[in-house]
């Protein structure tokens, strides 16, 4: 039987002037140099990997380097070259828009003009901006926002707001801190019901959180018990990027809803040898012919009916 054709979640661009602009800045991401990106080097990871489409979004640092006019510009000029990649390659493209936050004045106005116009597939988040969490009351106009336009929220790892430790790169572990800490702050809130039309994807399976739920729930849970705060954090999607290994797999399935786990690369911060090991090691990972089937594509098609 023919293996499916898989649909990337969380596949990375770096529009060429992007790129530039961090190189100025000397900024890297999370501790890797910013990759490059080119549509031929995405079209062969895709034909490597069995990738049929992707959607595109940038990584961290995002584009609010502390200056919300400068965000405005570079957050306007990524999603026009994002949509007009997916305009030229309809059937192998979407994206999430970028927006710029903690600037929740003009993440409105680029959320409404990407959906609405450039018809985006969803937004791309950071799990913080500047320190302020997902779930913060600061970010409340923009979820309500969101939510008015059942829009798909891509939750992306940055740099924990506070100090390094030497000789261990941000996205080894603080990565994966700073999604829990995102996924807490905003069960804790109460947003996953204030906003139910809102599809918020976990990048990278969740961090830690599907391993550690059974320890965390109760911070998040109404009633300071287990079960409703558990109930809470499995609305969550999750993807599996970097996240397909016989250590981690078993607690993403154990823990996340069936149809709540999406196939991701990382592709091109993870490097074509990287991305297609992880994808070696979901082929080889016991799974039913439904639940592959259900991670490849059909989960992300229930999210992303336009990519069918």
């Amino acid at each position: 039987m023919t293996p499916d054709l898989r649909i990337d979640t969380h596949q990375h661009i770096v529009p060429p002037r992007y790129g530039a602009w961090l190189h100025e800045q000397g900024l890297s991401a999370g501790g890797l140099p910013i990759p490059d990106w080119s549509l031929e080097g995405a079209l062969d990871m895709m034909q490597a990997a069995r990738i049929e489409r992707a959607v595109l979004s940038i990584s961290t640092p995002g584009v609010h380097l502390g200056d919300d006019a400068q965000a405005r510009d570079m957050a306007r000029e990524v999603n026009e070259f994002c949509a007009d990649l997916v305009k030229q390659h309809p059937q192998r493209f979407g994206f999430f828009a970028t927006l710029t936050l903690p600037d929740v004045e003009g993440a409105i106005a680029e959320a409404r003009y990407a959906l609405d116009v450039l018809k985006a597939d969803g937004v791309v988040l950071l799990a913080n901006a500047g320190g302020t969490y997902l779930g913060d009351p600061a970010w409340e106009p923009l979820m309500d926002e969101l939510n008015q336009r059942h829009a798909v929220v891509f939750v992306h790892p940055s740099f924990l707001p506070g100090p390094s430790v030497e000789g261990i790169p941000a996205y080894a572990a603080d990565f994966l801190l700073d999604t829990t800490r995102a996924a807490l702050s905003y069960a804790k809130s109460g947003a996953l019901e204030r906003y139910p039309h809102l599809k918020v994807i976990l990048s990278h399976g969740g961090g830690f959180l599907p391993y550690a739920a059974e320890r965390v729930a109760r911070v998040c849970s109404p009633d300071g018990g287990n079960p409703a705060g558990i109930a809470r954090l499995q609305q969550f999607y999750f993807d599996v990027a970097l996240s397909s290994s016989p250590y981690a797999l078993p607690a993403l399935l154990a823990f996340a809803k069936p149809s709540h786990i999406l196939y991701g690369s990382d592709w091109p911060h993870a490097p074509k040898a990287r991305g297609l090991h992880f994808a070696d090691m979901l082929d080889a990972f016991a799974l039913s012919a439904e639940q592959r089937s259900a991670i490849h594509r059909g989960n992300a098609l229930a999210l992303f009916p336009r990519l069918a």
